[in-house]
């Protein structure tokens, strides 16, 4: 799936990129505003994002030039916000066949997870399942347990997750040379609310934060990850309103 983003700036290009990864989205990125209009058909997006700072007399043109051959339900639009887009403006974007509205400050990590949930409704189920990664809160039930090449039993808190992996932060249980990429890890253990899994996981990434990818897991274990993730949203929603 192909993501347009349109920014003026480069203040927010690198956050975005790295949001948008985890959910299969390949970036293709333009500063001019006319010529991402111009190359629309070649470029053939899913999803447009448009920052409304850098362009605010124009991006409404842009969403209007789009929505003259493309429905909301084929390239949904996206706009970034500065503190100057009213209540007035919002409405308008949303007349007009805009998807969805984000405050442009991404060092937030609730904007980021904004914007991300806006994406995933435009991401196919089976896709969400593999690329979506939730952000992991202290009500969802999610830990994790590895033994590491030199029988290190090391736990710590898992920050986020998705169908394929998740990232991890090992706690002081790491050993001191620590993990190197590409190990395969057999024995780990998953808790994903009241079920504990079993996964093959594979080292991505390295550093303060693992990444891991499940290999695999025995008999119907997938199954109940991919339905515990299935009402992660509801779950959330039921806990903020309960908050």
């Amino acid at each position: 799936m192909k993501l347009l983003l349109v920014l003026g700036t480069n203040d927010n290009c690198d956050t975005i990129s790295q949001s948008i990864r985890p959910l299969g989205f390949e970036l293709i990125r333009y500063n001019n505003i006319f010529k991402a209009m111009d190359n629309i058909d070649e470029i053939d997006p899913d999803v447009i994002v448009i920052s409304a700072r850098d362009f605010p007399r124009h991006w409404n043109i842009l969403v209007q030039f789009v929505r003259y051959h493309r429905a909301r339900e084929i390239c949904p639009i996206i706009i970034l916000k500065g503190e100057n887009f009213n209540n007035e403006d919002t409405s308008k974007a949303f007349l007009i066949g805009v998807s969805g509205v984000v405050n442009d400050d991404l060092n937030n990590p609730e904007e980021i997870s904004r914007l991300q949930n806006i994406l995933s409704r435009f991401v196919p189920v089976h896709e969400q399942r593999k690329h979506h990664r939730f952000f992991v809160e202290p009500w969802s039930r999610i830990g994790f347990l590895m033994n590491v090449p030199g029988n290190y039993l090391v736990s710590g808190e898992v920050k986020t997750i998705s169908s394929g992996g998740l990232s991890f932060i090992p706690d002081e249980s790491m050993p001191p040379e620590g993990i190197a990429v590409n190990t395969e890890l057999n024995e780990c253990s998953l808790r994903a609310g009241d079920a504990i899994l079993s996964p093959v996981s594979h080292v991505i990434h390295t550093g303060n934060i693992l990444s891991l990818e499940f290999i695999s897991f025995p008999d119907n274990e997938q199954q109940i990850l991919d339905q515990y993730l299935d009402e992660y949203p509801l779950m959330e929603a039921l806990f903020e309103k309960a908050g």
